[in-house]
């Protein structure tokens, strides 16, 4: 096994908190290169009181920056970037094949595929119960 955060480690890594911070815990991974984490999803989310009332379903925007945090911890768990942001600059192709709702466990893998100085490209993928929920091209410039 690589790398392994709980969410307190997360937390000293990445500046996201509540309502925000959207991974409770990093499985695996290799600093700077790739990450996999999980989000386990309650009711108790505070977007489910309006995405959907009558049929919880997480936003795909919320599947979208969970994926990056992932990827965010992949990068800033270098030491060279300890004490910055990762910033999310684009998403292409994102995919959405399945919802997301209440008792699922998301397991999320980002592996970045280049990087030129503070920019880099993340391929990122949501599963849940083994099956692809979310796929996304992710962006991101580091900053201070």
């Amino acid at each position: 096994m690589g790398m392994q955060y709980d969410s307190d480690e997360i937390a000293e890594i990445l500046p996201h908190r509540y309502p925000f911070a959207l991974v409770d815990r990093i499985v695996d991974g290799e600093e700077g290169k790739w990450a996999r984490g999980i989000k386990c999803v309650t009711v108790n989310e505070p977007f489910f009181q309006g995405h959907f009332p009558q049929k919880h379903v997480m936003p795909g925007v919320l599947l979208i920056e969970a994926m990056a945090q992932v990827g965010g911890v992949a990068v800033l768990a270098l030491p060279s970037n300890k004490g910055k942001i990762a910033l999310l600059g684009a998403v292409k192709n994102a995919r959405f094949k399945k919802p997301v709702t209440p008792g699922d466990v998301l397991e999320m893998t980002c592996t970045l595929t280049k990087q030129r100085g503070p920019v880099g490209i993340g391929e990122a993928e949501a599963r849940v119960d083994g099956k692809v929920v979310a796929t996304a091209e992710l962006t991101f410039a580091i900053g201070q």
